[in-house]
């Protein structure tokens, strides 16, 4: 029965947070940054990104009931967010602000917030993952040792997308200054198209009929 639970919550978490495709998106937002600067941002949106999906693990459904929130909301709100910054990505309207400098300037600030968005949320603590995390919790049924083998599988799930973070290093190496802005534009036109089926799954789900 446990090892049931563990390949069925090993399996899930993989395919919902899905690390291969988040390497091109990385490489897209971290263009500009050194190798040093790579692995902060990694390592940052990692942290968070397991710190969510483990709150929402152990509590989160909670929560959600209490505030009156539901997962459809985050599918909608998380859409809409990843729309703009698609939209930037298209337009390189991060440029624009920054016409001053030759590159895009990397701040201690910039670093902190490519890691937290969109790349912990909602690329890797999307409202998918979140969802997944949140019914594996439920199958545990407040068994602690399911709940912490759950933990640890985020943890696993996460240290995969690191893994596939500092590989994407050398991907931005080969591609080189042209490839790079090729590829952020090509990757802006894709993140748009996930941003408007996160739109369409929440609205989908508040329009679906209660179950009786």
């Amino acid at each position: 029965m446990l090892f049931d639970y563990i390949s069925a919550a090993l399996v899930t978490l993989l395919v919902t947070l899905d690390p291969p495709a988040l390497a091109p998106i990385f490489v897209s937002l971290t263009r500009g940054m050194n190798a040093s600067e790579r692995r902060r941002v990694a390592v940052r949106a990692s942290l968070i990104a397991f710190g969510i999906l483990a709150f929402f693990g152990l509590g989160g459904e909670v929560l959600l009931r209490l505030l009156g929130v539901g997962i459809p909301a985050f599918r909608i709100s998380g859409g809409l967010l990843l729309f703009w910054i698609a939209f930037e990505m298209v337009f390189e309207r991060r440029n624009e602000r920054k016409q001053h400098t030759a590159d895009i300037a990397i701040t201690e600030d910039h670093i902190r917030n490519v890691a937290a968005f969109p790349l912990a949320i909602p690329l890797m603590a999307g409202p998918g993952a979140i969802t997944a995390t949140i019914l594996l919790a439920g199958r545990a049924d407040g068994n602690p040792v399911y709940l912490g083998f759950l933990i640890v599988l985020i943890g696993l799930g996460v240290a995969s997308c690191f893994a596939v973070f500092m590989a994407a290093e050398r991907v931005s190496r080969m591609l080189g200054v042209t490839g790079n802005i090729v590829l952020s534009r090509l990757l802006g036109v894709i993140l748009a198209g996930l941003a408007v089926q996160f739109i369409i799954n929440g609205v989908l789900a508040l329009l679906q009929p209660p179950a009786l």
